[in-house]
C-alpha cells in the first residue's frame, strides 16, 4: 500500500536511520520532510521548533509527535504525517513520564482531581502525583 488514508501518510514521507544530533535537529528533520513532500511551507518548520521550545512533544517509548504552534497552521498546504526513525535516540530521559501518567490518572478521578485543584501546599501536590498512590 503506497498511501494511507487518502494520502495522509505516504511512503515517501517515511525515513529510517535518520541522524539527528539533538531534539531540535530531529524536529527540524521531520519538518523538512513535510516540506519535501509538499505538505507544508518552509515557515512551518520554524513553528515546529517554536512549539518544541514551548513544550516537549516527546510522549515516551522513544516517540515524539512534533507539530507546529497554532500560528503555524497558516503554512499547512495539506494534512500529512511524516515518520522518522532515528539512528540514535535524542530524548533526554523518561523519568517524568511516571508523574505525567499519574497526573492523567488523577484527572480522570473527579475526587482526586478536586484534591489537586484544592491543594495549597507543595507536599500535597507531590503526594497526589506520586506514582502508585491512590489516596
Amino acid at each position: 500500500m503506497s498511501e494511507v488514508r487518502d494520502g495522509l501518510l505516504q511512503e515517501r514521507a517515511v525515513r529510517f536511520g535518520v541522524r539527528a544530533a539533538d531534539r531540535e535537529a530531529a524536529v527540524r528533520a521531520c519538518g523538512e520532510l513535510l516540506v519535501e513532500v509538499g505538505a507544508v511551507d518552509p515557515e512551518y518548520v520554524a513553528a515546529m521548533l517554536e512549539r518544541e521550545r514551548e513544550i516537549s512533544t516527546y510522549v515516551g517509548e522513544g516517540v515524539a509527535i512534533p507539530h507546529a504552534t497554532h500560528a503555524g497552521r497558516a503554512h499547512v498546504r495539506r494534512d500529512a504525517l511524516a515518520v522518522l526513525s532515528l539512528a540514535e535516540p535524542v530524548a533526554v530521559g523518561e523519568g517524568h513520564l511516571d508523574i505525567l501518567a499519574e497526573l492523567a490518572g488523577v484527572l480522570l478521578d473527579p475526587d482526586r482531581a478536586a484534591d489537586l485543584r484544592a491543594a495549597t501546599e507543595a507536599h500535597e501536590v507531590i503526594r497526589l502525583l506520586q506514582p502508585g498512590t491512590e489516596d
